[in-house]
């Protein structure tokens, strides 16, 4: 279990100094806010004369004059430190937020493995919403709260100082009761953070298969779910609720306690003659001027314990190793051999997935893998794509390993096109160009969909090109959304080309379509192919025969036939059936 730690200063200010705020208008915010505490220290001195003039008759204009004029300074003084303090909070949060987000874009695929979306999402938005309240509501009323107080109790020494320990006794009682609760807020408020990102993970989780909920009519079980969630969350609420029904009630007991024996040993003072009737009215309004913001320091420890457990997280997810993209030799040459030596891989030292593979895949030659569902398919084209690290093993082209190469310029030598190919919300030119670092012309973009036999069916579209494909393209059907990325791989003009199962959930018409624009897209290309269906690879140059992560055939088809049992059982199946 881990152990309870502090909030990390230090990672909170860096946090704060990334979001380059310019120092003048810090230091003007900041002194704003002093400005006003200060004129709002002056007032009841001002206040004192005043009743004190009034009593004898005497009344000095003056006076009046001063307080009027320390009432204005207050209140611009508060409007714009409001402002620019608002703004530095909004700077700082818009900073950790786009920090966080760079960092969850290049985190490795293990890590979304591991967490699901709606978790990640709660990080990056209510996480930091917290960091920011107490930047913006809560830390600068704390420093201008502390000054109130020491300026207050300072003026009151001068004005009486029997009165003034009166008030002060009453500090280290309040502390009693608030101390322990801080602590069991910020257990209540790391659980309810917690909570929070599980829920939301849900949440999006079910909302974006919404269609498979409902096919299946899972929305009992689903808002079973939800609700057992909601229940969690406000049972945390409660006892959230049950501290604070503690500490406010408590403040103001403390506050009314106060008041009524200043007043009541106030007034036999003035009554005796020993203390003057503006005086004891400006310590009554010192002591609202110690007691809010001592109240105010409660809520900041409280925003305090909340903003621990957000910032343990965030420095969580910004501690996380991320893909290195940028260090590496450029790839000059992709059109060179691929080669597998002795590559193996599991995740997290489970059972292994892929055992001792060696394999040379020519280049500008088609290699298919075939084999049982599991069998390692699937992970060797996330292996080639860099998505994990070999346990053991290496994989090169020509002579060099891949990982020495950089990230961007590895990945932009590959196309990938699987059986549920990705499509974005957006347009379908958006998805066509997507990922492109250069501007794309519509003169590209329409080649690249004619030759992917997309161009048809998107220019009988009414918007065209600029028609949106909704989520995940579902305003598509899984040919148009195939071809569609088919046209995206066309254009990044890819030197290696992963085809996954690319035809496997299409009608036959469909099917006739992909496979015309994959054969174009094959061209001159190295292409690894993952096949169920034996008949949409029988022509590949060479196949790959994988069984429980291990390689038990290599040759081409008609080889296969000859000496491989499991590949002559898969072919007598499924050929016949299409001849069929």
């Amino acid at each position: 279990m881990r152990s309870e730690r502090r909030l990390d200063w230090k990672s909170l200010f860096h946090l704060m100094r990334g979001a380059n705020v310019p120092k003048w208008m810090i230091a003007l915010g900041i002194g704003l806010s002093l400005l006003e505490t200060v004129a709002r220290l002056i007032v009841p001195w001002f206040t004192k004369n005043l009743v004190d003039q009034l009593s004898i008759a005497a009344l000095d204009p003056s006076i009046i004059v001063l307080l009027g004029i320390t009432f204005i300074l207050q209140t611009a003084a508060g409007a714009f430190s409001y402002y620019f303090l608002a703004y530095m909070g909004e700077s700082v949060v818009a900073s950790i937020r786009r920090e966080l987000w760079n960092q969850v874009l290049h985190l490795q695929i293990p890590y979304f493995d591991q967490h699901e979306s709606g978790e990640t999402m709660s990080r990056i938005t209510q996480d930091t919403n917290i960091v920011k309240n107490l930047i913006t509501q809560h830390l600068i009323t704390f420093i201008t709260g502390i000054i109130s107080i020491i300026g207050a109790v300072a003026i009151l020494l001068v004005i009486d100082w029997k009165m003034t320990l009166i008030m002060i006794t009453s500090v280290p009682l309040a502390l009693l009761i608030i101390m322990p609760l801080g602590r069991k807020m910020y257990k209540i408020s790391k659980a309810t953070q917690d909570e929070m990102a599980g829920f939301s993970g849900n949440l999006g989780r079910v909302l974006s298969d919404i269609r498979l909920v409902k096919a299946y009519h899972a929305e009992n079980a689903e808002e079973a779910k939800g609700n057992t969630g909601i229940s969690h969350l406000f049972q945390f609420g409660l006892k959230e609720a049950k501290i604070q029904a503690v500490i406010s009630p408590f403040m103001t007991f403390i506050m009314m306690l106060v008041l009524a024996i200043l007043i009541g040993y106030g007034g036999v003072r003035v009554a005796s003659g020993t203390l003057t009737a503006g005086s004891l009215v400006a310590i009554i309004i010192y002591m609202f001027q110690i007691v809010v913001p001592f109240a105010q320091m409660a809520s900041f420890f409280t925003a305090l314990q909340k903003a621990t457990g957000a910032t343990e997280r965030i420095q969580e997810i910004l501690a996380l190793e991320r893909e290195n993209n940028g260090k590496g030799l450029p790839v000059h040459h992709a059109d060179q051999n691929l080669s597998f030596e002795h590559l193996s891989f599991s995740y997290e030292n489970e059972t292994p997935i892929l055992k001792n593979i060696s394999l040379e895949v020519p280049a500008g030659k088609t290699t298919a893998f075939v084999g049982p569902s599991g069998s390692g398919k699937t992970t060797i084209f996330g292996l080639i794509e860099r998505f994990y690290q070999p346990t053991q093993g290496r994989i090169l082209l020509g002579n060099s390993p891949i990982h020495d190469f950089s990230l961007a310029s590895w990945r932009s030598q590959i196309g990938y096109v699987s059986q549920e190919s990705p499509i974005m919300s957006g347009t379908i030119r958006d998805n066509i160009a997507y990922g492109m670092e250069r501007e794309v012309t519509d003169e590209e973009i329409r080649a690249a969909a004619k030759r992917a036999n997309a161009a048809e069916f998107i220019e009988s579209l009414p918007k065209g090109y600029e028609t949106e494909v909704g989520e995940r393209g579902i305003k598509l059907s899984g040919g148009q959304r195939q071809r569609v990325a088919i046209a995206r791989a066309l254009i990044r003009n890819p030197q290696i080309l992963l085809l996954d199962e690319a035809t496997s959930n299409l009608d036959s018409a469909s099917e006739v379509l992909v496979q015309k624009a994959l054969a174009v897209l094959m061209e001159g290309r190295t292409t690894l192919v993952i096949a169920h269906r034996l008949s949409t690879v029988v022509d590949a140059d060479q196949i790959v025969v994988i069984e429980k992560g291990e390689i038990t055939g290599i040759g081409t088809h008609q080889e296969l036939l000859s000496n491989h049992d499991l590949y002559r059982e898969l072919a007598q199946q499924q050929l016949r059936g299409d001849q069929a």
